[in-house]
């Protein structure tokens, strides 16, 4: 017979015990924490468990729940590959920097090849947005509402619509209830109600929205056979009063929209002329190089970006006094090696400055290759300001503007205020009288070209925000430059201000009609026109700057 000791079998029965009761506590733990139970399924269950656990996640109520369901969407869900713990990575210039999902907690950076990217279906992807557009509903933050309701305009179902409803009574925001009201008319044009349809085109004719105008638009469509789908007659003339009032207000923001990118254009020519209005207006001086002067700015944001790949902001900002530098000493060389020789010979002149604009752009093909580059626009200029459905203003366009305005205000305060600005002033109006006074003409001639340079540097910083970086950059703009200095008058600055935002304007606005080609022909024969008519431009110099 086997005998077994009492002490032996208690000790086995009560670690049993033990084991079975550690084990319920966790299975207990995991319930009572569905979050970490469904971020756990997220990073490591297949396609059809993450859609479950996306599901359960969107119900926790934790409030890491939405930022862990945010970066699922955007592609930024990852696991650490030896320990199966979900992190949220960005990108950065040396790897990745993550947070821990559950909490938030910065980890750091790590390399990409430690991470495993969290993937999901476009059929996941799309019930995400609508997840993420309920959670959002539920923010302190009446902006975060807004952009949630904005973005169920296209895709509210009936089970939204009752969500809406809930919460159009909690809610106190009037920018968010406005776009809640506009959901709800736009179900009620598929209402079997007639009287419901016609109240729902009363309230959407008040709203600037696409996706108002395409609903109406459906009922004044024809089918092939050239009959009206909507068969309504009532319907059919209150959609057509809609629509007609609501193109109204489409026309008006796009002739606003029209005048904003005649604006940009019109910086851009500004940037790119004030130089030449120094050299050229001031000093007489016809500078074929110019253009190149530009690209030497523009290259100069390249250098400056890829000597700090991890502050773009920041390069960009350091980028306009190192253009200003590069191109002002370039332009002082210029002068002082070669132009200083031909003052008064203008062909000469014209030749020998042709003559450097290959030459600079023969040197950056060598150094950095024929190639365009690309320049990284910084964060803060990216994006548009989406004013409504209608009208969005691009913020690196709006910035050139601004830019171009402080520069002009820049130089001018140079030329007014200072005494380079005096002496420049004097050699202006009349050279031998300033030397016969004591002024340095030579000092003042080299300084005052290499300040034309120098604007022109710092508009290549510009440039290299809206358009790729090529040794032929500047040669698009040189035509031009030349355009708006003689328009505007030349060797006057508020004319050069004038006539580059004049012809900007122009530009965009014949272009709907006429294309980009034979518009900027039309602009072209017009300046032509108009100096046989006024040969000293839109504001010639009076006085004695004029006789000199």
């Amino acid at each position: 017979m086997l005998c077994v000791r009492p002490g032996i079998a208690l000790d086995e029965s009560t670690a049993e015990t033990a084991e079975s009761q550690e084990v319920s506590e966790q299975q207990a733990e995991t319930v009572l924490d569905p979050f970490a139970d469904a971020l756990a399924r997220l990073i490591s269950g297949s396609m059809k468990e993450r859609e479950q656990a996306s599901e359960q996640l969107s119900v926790t109520g934790h409030p890491e729940a939405l930022p862990v369901l945010e970066a699922l969407l955007d592609g930024r869900l990852y696991a650490l590959r030896d320990k199966q713990t979900a992190v949220i990575a960005t990108e950065s210039g040396q790897g990745y920097r993550i947070a821990e999902a559950s909490t938030g907690a910065d980890l750091g950076l790590i390399e990409r090849s430690d991470l495993s990217k969290v993937n999901i279906t476009n059929s996941l992807r799309t019930k995400l947005r609508k997840k993420i557009s309920l959670l959002q509903l539920q923010s302190d933050d009446a902006s975060v509402r807004l952009s949630a309701v904005n973005a169920m305009v296209k895709t509210a179902d009936a089970k939204t619509l009752e969500l809406l409803k809930e919460y159009e009574s909690t809610e106190s925001d009037e920018d968010v209830l406005s776009s809640m009201r506009l959901i709800f008319a736009l179900n009620d044009l598929q209402n079997n109600d007639k009287s419901v349809r016609l109240d729902a085109m009363d309230t959407l004719k008040e709203y600037n929205s696409l996706e108002a105008y395409n609903r109406l638009s459906v009922l004044v469509e024809k089918d092939s056979a050239g009959n009206f789908i909507e068969q309504d007659v009532e319907v059919r003339k209150k959609a057509q009063s809609a629509l007609k009032k609501i193109e109204a207000r489409l026309q008006f923001y796009n002739s606003v929209e029209t005048m904003f990118f005649g604006l940009s254009l019109g910086a851009v020519l500004v940037l790119a002329a004030i130089g030449l209005a120094i050299t050229f207006g001031v000093m007489g001086v016809i500078n074929m190089a110019h253009g190149e002067l530009m690209m030497l700015g523009a290259y100069t944001t390249y250098v400056m970006q890829q000597i700090m790949p991890n502050h773009i902001g920041l390069s960009v900002i350091l980028a306009i006094p190192a253009a200003f530098m590069i191109s002002a000493l370039v332009g002082v060389a210029i002068e002082r090696g070669i132009i200083r020789f031909l003052y008064g010979r203008p062909l000469e002149t014209l030749l020998a400055t042709f003559g450097i604009s290959l030459f600079l752009q023969q040197t950056v093909r060598s150094i950095f290759s024929p190639l365009n580059r690309s320049v990284t626009t910084p964060e803060w200029m990216s994006g548009s300001w989406q004013i409504n459905d209608f009208l969005s203003l691009t913020w690196n366009r709006f910035y050139i503007v601004l830019f171009c305005l402080l520069v002009f205000a820049a130089l001018l305060q140079i030329l007014k205020k200072t005494r380079l600005g005096l002496e420049v002033r004097a050699v202006a109006q009349n050279r031998n009288m300033a030397k016969a006074m004591g002024i340095p003409t030579a000092r003042v001639d080299a300084m005052t070209f290499g300040l034309g340079s120098g604007i022109a540097g710092v508009a290549g910083v510009a440039l290299s925000q809206i358009t790729n970086v090529g040794p032929n950059l500047g040669q698009s703009y040189i035509v031009d430059s030349f355009m708006v200095v003689v328009f505007g008058g030349v060797g006057n600055l508020w004319g050069t201000l004038v006539a580059g935002f004049s012809l900007g304007i122009a530009n965009k606005m014949l272009e709907p009609h006429a294309g980009a080609v034979l518009a900027k022909i039309l602009v072209l024969v017009f300046i032509i026109l108009f100096i046989q008519k006024r040969p000293r431009g839109l504001f010639p110099q009076k006085g004695r700057a004029a006789e000199a």
